[in-house]
Formats: structure tokens, C-alpha cells, sequence
């Protein structure tokens, strides 16, 4: 007799990118001289097409052919003049479908950077501060438009230079990085901007105990009495630190739940609706659809292509 037990969920996990891959072959610069700076140029098809992530900030600018990106839990269109700001450990990946038939010698312009030196040297060179924003943006990734053509620029100054000139464009670049406005975040919830240290610390309770017990009943009441405020003062503090109402930004946590679970497992969306904290079938794809703009289920089928198959 068959057996009729499930099998385990599949596991989808990006692959993690070393720095010993990274030769000029593939269209790296060669470490020496580099500094913390890096460049890179590649066409399509090539291995580093591949859903992956890596320890270095990637600025990515396409600059042939129209596809799909994926970034985090982000899917869309991309063509050429497409530039993203991926932060650390954000898994990211871009397939192209109107390949010529002989490939796309140039596809990509990228330049990888660390975090650390860019923290150390904030503590102490005031002007250094103004990227730090930028930078924790970056962790949901960050699309800029009409940029694309100085990012091309900014490449080539960096690409070009060596020591301190070197840095200097670096330097540029971040520069109008940091100034643009027209931009959009692109994977998982928006935190903004709180001023106060104190209230730092308490917003980030707050998110932490939402992302712990998302599949768990969580009402603005409980929450704002665990903390000690009234609900109208909870709730006030709780938008002007995060942009969204506590109920909306719940639902957005459990949605961003959800596509991960889409992404690296097997696991029925029914399932996956209770898991991550719905009571309702029909609210989970509801929310979805209104969150994501696709149902569940073509999350999931345009999240297979992402390996780079179909």
C-alpha cells in the first residue's frame, strides 16, 4: 500500500556569494588596488546570474535587454536604466528574456561595497553621516529612476580611478545617491525615521515582538498595554514611526511572512495563510493581492523563475 505521508517541504534558500569566486573571469576587478571599492561588468547568460546574496552592498545598473528582478520579496519588471541599491545579505537576482541569440556581452554594471568602513569613518567625519540613511534603506533594496545614466557615469569615474581619487567618486556617487528623492523601497515593511534614542528602543521592541508572534493573535490593545500607553497614544506613536496604522503594518509583516514561506518551501498556501497569523483564506489572498499586486499562488510560480528556469 502507498504511503500517504507528505513529504518535507522543499527548501528554496539563495546561495551565499565568496569573495573567492570572485575572479576576473567572471568580470571582477582584481582585489589588489581595488580598496573598498569594487567593480564588476558582466553580460547575459553568465554563472553570476543566479539567486544569491552576499555580505557587500551592490549598486546594479542594467544596461541591455528587459526581464524580471527579484530583490527580497520584491517581484517586477526591469529594463534597461533599471538601478537598485541592494544592502547587505539581500537576496537578489535578474533574468532576462529578449536575449539576443548570441547572448548580451553587457548586461550589467555593479559596484560592491562594505558597511564597516563606512560606520567607522561616520563616527568620525560628520559629512560621512549623510549615507547612513541611505544605507539602512538598502536593506529592503532601493530602485532610483532617472539615474541612470550618471550611475553610468559615477561607474566609469570609480572604474577609472585608483586611491584617493578613487574614493572621491566613490564618494560622488553616494553623494547623489543619498540626494535623490524619486525612489521607491522595494522588499518588506518601511521603517521611518524616529528621532528620539528612547523611542528607538521602543519601536523596535514593538517590531521585534510583531515579526516573533506573527502567527499569533496580536491586537493594538494587548500590545499598547504591554508597553504601558493608552491605544490612542500607542497608536499615534506607532504611525509616525512606521508610516502605517498597527493593523496595516501587521498585515504587511504577515504578507512578508508569507512570500518567504512562497519562496523556500513546498508548503500549501492554505497552510501558509494559518502560519503566518490569518484566520481567513479568503482575507490572506485578499491582502495579498492589495500588498503584492499578484495572488499567492503567482508569486509563487513567478518566484520559481528566479533560479533563472522559465
Amino acid at each position: 500500500m502507498p504511503s500517504t505521508r507528505r513529504r518535507p517541504p522543499r527548501q528554496r534558500h539563495p546561495e551565499l556569494e565568496r569573495d573567492f569566486v570572485r575572479t576576473p573571469a567572471l568580470g571582477y576587478e582584481d582585489v589588489d588596488g581595488s580598496g573598498l571599492v569594487r567593480c564588476l561588468a558582466h553580460g547575459f547568460p553568465s554563472p553570476l546570474v543566479r539567486w544569491h546574496f552576499h555580505d557587500e552592498y551592490e549598486l546594479h545598473l542594467i544596461t541591455h535587454t528587459s526581464g524580471r528582478a527579484f530583490v527580497g520579496d520584491w517581484i517586477g519588471p526591469f529594463e534597461p536604466g533599471h538601478l537598485v541599491l541592494c544592502g547587505p545579505r539581500l537576496p537578489h537576482n535578474w533574468i532576462s528574456f529578449d536575449v539576443p541569440e548570441a547572448g548580451a556581452p553587457e548586461r550589467d554594471l555593479v559596484i560592491l561595497f562594505n558597511h564597516d568602513p563606512i560606520a567607522r569613518a561616520a563616527e568620525q567625519i560628520p559629512e560621512m553621516r549623510e549615507v547612513l540613511q541611505l544605507l539602512d534603506r538598502a536593506r529592503h533594496g532601493i530602485e532610483f529612476f532617472d539615474m541612470a545614466e550618471a550611475a553610468r557615469m559615477h561607474w566609469e569615474a570609480v572604474r577609472g580611478a585608483r586611491g584617493m581619487r578613487r574614493f572621491a567618486a566613490f564618494c560622488d556617487l553616494l553623494c547623489d545617491l543619498s540626494e535623490c528623492t524619486d525612489y521607491r523601497l522595494l522588499s518588506a515593511v518601511q521603517m521611518q525615521g524616529v528621532q528620539a534614542e528612547a523611542q528607538v528602543d521602543q519601536i523596535n521592541e514593538v517590531v521585534n515582538r510583531i515579526m516573533a508572534r506573527v502567527n499569533e493573535p496580536l491586537s493594538l490593545a494587548g500590545v499598547a498595554a504591554e508597553l504601558g500607553m493608552s491605544e490612542s497614544r500607542f497608536s499615534r506613536f506607532f504611525r509616525r514611526a512606521t508610516g502605517n496604522s498597527f493593523t496595516e503594518f501587521v498585515s504587511r509583516v504577515r504578507i512578508n511572512s508569507a512570500c518567504h514561506l512562497l519562496m523556500q518551501t513546498d508548503c500549501f498556501i492554505a497552510d501558509i495563510c494559518f502560519q503566518v497569523g490569518f484566520s481567513n483564506l479568503a482575507n490572506f489572498n485578499r491582502r495579498f493581492l492589495e500588498i503584492k499586486g499578484m495572488t499567492p499562488s503567482e508569486f509563487r510560480r513567478q518566484a520559481e523563475s528566479r533560479f533563472g528556469a522559465g
